[in-house]
């Protein structure tokens, strides 16, 4: 099954921050959320009911998965010492 993938505009400002290379990275593994949100790297978050973590070098995706609406919410991109605060 396929999820469909909605991204946070705050995403996407932040990804326009982030050099390039690293960037096109992330969005990869972004799009790869569509097949496999809850894949071998993927860790869930402590406290939260839906959320999860991926790790793409130093930058992690912090996302929310929805199965009833088939659904992945990219609510946030960052380096591993900032996207938590």
């Amino acid at each position: 099954m396929t999820y469909k993938v909605f991204v946070n505009p705050k995403v996407e400002k932040a990804l326009a921050k982030i050099d390039n290379k690293m960037a096109l990275k992330i969005r990869n593994k972004i799009r790869e959320l569509a097949k496999e949100p809850r894949h071998d790297g993927a860790i869930k978050l402590q406290g939260e009911e839906n959320a999860y973590r991926t790790r793409v070098g130093d930058y992690r995706i912090i996302y929310e998965i929805y199965d009833a609406k088939v659904l992945v919410m990219v609510i946030n991109v960052g380096h591993r010492k900032e996207v938590y605060s």
